[in-house]
């Protein structure tokens, strides 16, 4: 009598189990990594105002062209200029300023409204405590000064090296200046606003993060050679600019001795 191969053996229930899991898992694993656009490779770019895909001079230029159409601004931060490292914490509108700004160790309020340019400081400040020089008259004038604004003239040095700081366009466009071959980096955040970041010479000639949400307004300048780091912000915000009360206004003549 012939013998009879035996067949396949039928698939037990348990096996049969075992595929179906493992083909759901393979379904699921294909769903969730066509979602995620393949594990990690979800756009940056995706929901932004689209500069981040652009050339890094073109992201630039935007980011200039924006700021200047741009009424007002708020500045804070440090920077070198002459020599010397001023903090600023400055409001900027296209008809003045006003704001604080100090160095080695002294603070004071400026406020230029149209033309009219005011220094505002303590005592210690026009005696030339902090900064060893004398104002003219000494400690009475440096008591009379204290606390009020005093009125710059405009032909005092005074005046030339303190109403830049209260010039939007002429601030901005010496202090975001990048230096050397630009290139895109990195995108991150400044307070919460996705940005993409704009290196210059490899990160040595600055770096300028750029908004990726609404206009590409510039928010943070890191100067070429640790010139000092800025935050921009309050973009096209309204700056209440008012002169002060008469009675708080100095006028120390045609010139502030002794502050140039």
């Amino acid at each position: 009598m012939t013998a009879t191969a035996p067949g396949p053996r039928p698939r037990s229930l348990t096996g049969r189990r075992r595929t179906g899991r493992a083909a759901l898992v393979g379904a699921a694993c294909a769903a969730l990594a066509a979602a995620l656009a393949g594990c990690g490779g979800e756009d940056p770019d995706a929901g932004t105002n689209g500069v981040g895909k652009l050339p890094a001079a073109t992201i630039q230029a935007k980011a200039r062209a924006a700021a200047g159409r741009a009424d007002t601004v708020h500045l804070s931060g440090t920077v070198g200029s002459q020599g010397r490292t001023y903090t600023l914490d400055m409001r900027l509108a296209s008809n003045g300023a006003k704001g604080e700004l100090g160095t080695k160790g002294a603070s004071f309020s400026l406020l230029r409204v149209g033309n009219a340019l005011y220094l505002k400081a303590d005592s210690a400040f026009w005696a030339g405590e902090k900064n060893g020089k004398s104002a003219s008259g000494g400690a009475s004038a440096a008591a009379k000064l204290g606390g009020k604004y005093v009125k710059v003239p405009a032909a005092d040095p005074v005046y030339k090296r303190f109403s830049g700081f209260t010039d939007k366009d002429t601030l901005l466009a010496g202090l975001l200046g990048l230096h050397g071959k630009l290139a895109t980096g990195d995108h991150g955040d400044v307070d919460g606003v996705r940005t993409v970041r704009l290196t210059a010479a490899a990160g040595s000639g600055g770096t300028l993060d750029v908004s990726l949400e609404g206009t590409p307004y510039p928010l943070r300048m890191r100067r070429a050679g640790g010139a000092g780091v800025l935050r921009l912000s309050d973009w096209g915000k309204k700056v209440d600019l008012a002169l002060p009360p008469k009675d708080q206004v100095v006028d120390y003549g045609s010139r502030i001795s002794g502050r140039g």
